[in-house]
């Protein structure tokens, strides 16, 4: 397989109340794909399902982050996702839970066949 990054994009995701960090990483996802319309496949010869799809999302507590339901999130393309240490809790002045930030990468490639 010839694998070949076409792309990568950022996106930034909060929880304000619930220190939901499941919550969070969707909501950087989604502005990470926000930013894109991605139909640069088609110029490939090739459908929107053979995108192979990496994706990190960076929390304080990466073992919070339900991961089905981030994979979940991606209309098409095989979405492979890693949660690691990252993001930002971001104490309340009233003592209550953190505001969570999520940070996410999202890189797209596709197998373009052999390379050489």
């Amino acid at each position: 397989m010839a694998r070949k990054r076409l792309l990568t994009e950022f996106g930034l995701g909060t929880s304000l109340r619930r220190q939901d960090y499941t919550e969070a990483a969707l909501r950087a996802v989604r502005d990470a794909l926000w930013h894109n319309s991605i139909s640069l496949t088609e110029l490939f010869g090739h459908d929107r399902q053979d995108m192979l799809i990496d994706v990190e999302i960076g929390t304080q507590e990466p073992g919070q982050v339900d991961i089905a339901r981030v994979q979940a999130a991606f209309p098409y393309g095989q979405p492979t996702v890693k949660v690691i240490k990252g993001g930002l809790d971001v104490p309340r002045p009233d003592g209550g839970k953190p505001t969570v930030i999520a940070n996410a990468a999202i890189s797209v490639s596709l197998d373009l066949g052999v390379s050489g």
